[in-house]
């Protein structure tokens, strides 16, 4: 397994003995690469802990290890990819550990889904903003094991009863406070005791919590300022070699013509690999393979998808979309209540295919040898990368050791193993260690994106304005079907529905079905969030829309729809209260609403916008109340609100993915945008402590923020916005 690498250091190529390796403390900074020690972390027996008899270390679980000189490690089960994994997970360890969170150093797990696997999606992977809701219970249990075992040594040494002492900051003291004993000294005797059951273990009350709930400083923040941390496309090998590759603009076309003498004609170029889907040009350093691709001159057999387009996408969403779907809600009798109506509407809304567009482009460096591979990389979804290795090589599991890495952006791009699979393919031809790396052109369009989404909505209002009726049918692609097959039940995607299924409001009538839809020449994959962030847009904007057919305040229509949902009431309330609601804008300027239950956390939003005479949008301040459960650091909340609702809204303001004779039509930022600084507006954010159960914050701001804009925009102009993105032309003024 990788060790970690000392807080200010660089990984050492030379071999580490396993007891320098244990000695280590400090902050995980990156991964040791050759020679590192590759012992696997291992779980305890069920009745005790085997002693290390060179070191003495306890290790009473999978994720705990201290050592004689006192160092806590923390084997992280999930990835950190900006979203404040390191810190959160610590903080819940330390916390029943009874150690200070600047005690603990961090060591990214193995691939090993049997120790570390997500319970929420019962493999070892980062999403679903899932991380602290998946380990908030297991990682405490581990710290609890551990800190009785090590009161139970030092009470035996003393000869009293453990209720007698007490652990704090890695100490344990008996009961006058006159002995105590460091966990290191502790560490040898403690790892003979058997080992309780976790569940055995009682946790601390919420009231006794010291650290989780407090504003801890970020562990890895001061390494990312300076430059010290490492991120996949950091690794660096003895011998090793670059590629730059082109993939075929098609999904589905394979090279035809390669010009493989130009390229090795480019001085520092080795050699061009050529695997059908793609060309690869291997040099000593990216200047020359980027150089050497050019000079390639490949030309492309585009395949069956050569024609693909926009347009025949959506028309075969519209088409499919007319046919009954697979149910995924249906309360009493919503044709018949829409019948009988006072007043129907009806709404068909779009939303685009999405890229990532992660700051760190795809990468991955592998060195393929005859027994074994090894792979350094950042992913979200280590144990899946493994067995796709396997299947590639041929090789056992434990021959393929995945050295994983701090992630510049995720966002779901990389629960995917294509680029891994893609550099290993690569890698069966070079002789050596080689890392692949993509040019933004390449990560943009050859992504797996967010799916294109046609949903058909129907609502009847009596003569109070009071919604007795209301249809959804969503058509779009199945991620779940080809990437968790659970959650996608006889037909039917949990992820595609999520936030349509069940909406918060009381609504006495409602049918909701789902089309799985699969576009020719696209791929599809999970995108920070996939059925909440079209979803939400959809029913919030469509909420809106019964608001003014009601001729009502959105709010206030609302909160009439929301006394039996007492947490989303209370967000709503907060949201609309700390943004002002309802106080005088000038001109051209609105306030839109928007709610959500999704990721197991309620959000309300309010945007507050400025509409151009000439159609151009300004979003002046975005207000978010937040009721996620019991929260472990409000500081990494407020981080993920900010950074999740700029994500939603570059989304909302720019972002669509189109294709054109099968190739995607954007390349680079000046065609896919990013926001840009001076379009960032103001970020409150207000949270609601309670003591239910923690949900999930990474995701959820990018899901709530397009529909809070879109209303504001119908707000500020009278316009309403159906499709995204937001379409500035249709919003220019006719005065």
């Amino acid at each position: 397994m990788d060790g970690p690498i000392l807080r200010g250091q660089i990984a050492d190529e030379k071999a580490v003995s396993r007891r320098a390796f244990l000695q280590g403390t400090g902050l995980l900074l990156g991964f040791a690469l050759t020679g590192a020690s590759t012992e696997s972390v291992f779980a305890a027996p069920a009745s005790r802990v085997v002693e290390n008899e060179v070191t003495g270390t306890f290790a009473p679980n999978g994720f705990i290890r201290i050592n004689p000189s006192g160092a806590v490690t923390l084997v992280m089960p999930m990835a950190e990819m900006g979203q404040g994994v390191y810190t959160s997970l610590s903080m819940l360890l330390a916390e029943e550990l009874e150690v200070g969170l600047d005690q603990i150093q961090v060591q990214h797990a193995p691939a090993n889904d049997a120790l570390y696997a997500n319970s929420f999606l019962h493999i070892q992977t980062t999403g679903a903003s899932s991380s602290v809701r998946a380990f908030w219970t297991p990682l405490r249990q581990a710290g609890a094991v551990g800190r009785n075992l090590l009161i139970a040594a030092a009470a035996k040494r003393w000869n009293v009863d453990p209720a007698t002492c007490l652990a704090k900051n890695g100490v344990v003291f008996d009961a006058s406070g006159s002995k105590h004993l460091s966990y290191g000294e502790l560490a040898k005797a403690a790892a003979k005791l058997p080992v309780p059951p976790a569940a055995n273990v009682k946790l601390k009350e919420p009231k006794d919590f010291t650290l989780i709930g407090t504003r801890a400083k970020r562990v890895d923040s001061s390494i990312k300022i300076d430059g010290r941390v490492l991120y996949g496309i950091d690794a660096r090998l003895p011998g090793m070699k670059v590629a730059a590759v082109a993939i075929s603009p098609v999904l589905g076309g394979k090279a035809k013509t390669v010009d493989e003498k130009a390229a090795l004609a480019v001085k520092g170029v080795r050699q061009v690999v050529n695997i059908d889907e793609a060309v690869a040009v291997v040099a000593d350093h990216m200047g020359a393979a980027k150089k050497g691709l050019e000079a390639a001159a490949i030309a492309w057999d585009d395949g069956p998808n050569g024609k693909v387009s926009k347009a025949d996408i959506v028309k075969q969403l519209e088409e499919e979309s007319k046919k009954p779907g697979v149910v995924a809600r249906n309360d009493g009798d919503a044709g018949k209540a829409l019948a009988e109506a006072a007043q129907r509407l009806d709404a068909i809304y779009q939303v685009p295919f999405l890229a990532h567009a992660a700051m760190e482009p795809m990468n991955c460096t592998v060195h393929l040898q005859k027994d074994r591979c090894d792979v350094w990389v950042g992913t979200q979804a280590m144990a899946l990368t493994q067995s796709l290795v396997v299947e590639l090589t041929g090789l056992p599991k434990d021959a393929i050791k995945i050295h994983n890495h701090l992630i510049g952006g995720g966002f779901g791009r990389r629960l995917e193993a294509d680029g891994t699979v893609l550099a290993v393919k690569i890698a069966k031809h070079v002789d050596g260690p080689v890392k692949v790396i993509w040019s933004r052109e390449e990560d943009i369009q050859h992504d797996m994106y967010r799916p294109y989404y046609f949903d058909r909505l129907s609502a009847g209002l009596d003569a109070d304005g009071k919604p007795v009726a209301w249809t959804h049918r969503i058509a779009g692609s199945s991620i779940a079907a080809r990437y968790i097959p659970y959650w996608f039940k006889d037909g039917l995607d949990l992820d595609a529905v999520e936030a349509a299924a069940e909406p918060p409001y009381a609504l006495p009538n409602i049918h909701v079905d789902y089309v799985r839809v699969e576009p020719p020449g696209v791929r599809t994959a999970f995108w920070r969030g996939v059925g909440p962030t079209h979803n939400v847009f959809v029913v919030e904007s469509f909420m809106d829309e019964l608001a003014h057919a009601a001729k009502q305040d959105p709010v206030a229509y609302r909160k009439a729809l929301l006394r039996h949902n007492p947490r989303a009431l209370a967000v709503l309330s907060l949201a609309a209260e700390k943004a002002g609601w309802g106080s005088p804008l000038p001109a051209r300027h609105g306030r839109g609403i928007s709610v959500q239950f999704a990721f197991g956390s309620y959000l309300s939003q309010v945007a507050e916008v400025e509409v151009a005479a000439n159609g151009s949008v300004k979003v002046k301040r975005i207000v978010c109340a937040v009721d996620c459960g019991m929260y472990v650091n409000p500081d990494t909340i407020e981080a993920q609100v900010q950074g999740g609702t700029l994500f939603g809204l570059t989304a909302a303001l720019h972002g669509s993915i189109t294709f054109k004779n099968g190739r995607v039509e954007q390349s680079n930022f000046d065609s896919y945008l990013p926001m840009r600084i001076d379009e960032v507006p103001v970020v409150d954010t207000h949270l609601i402590k309670n003591a239910e159960a923690p949900g999930g914050i990474g995701e959820a701001p990018t899901a709530i923020v397009s529909a809070a804009v879109t209303n504001a925009i119908f707000a500020a102009t009278g316009k309403r916005l159906r499709s995204l993105p937001v379409d500035t032309d249709s919003l220019k003024s006719s005065s």
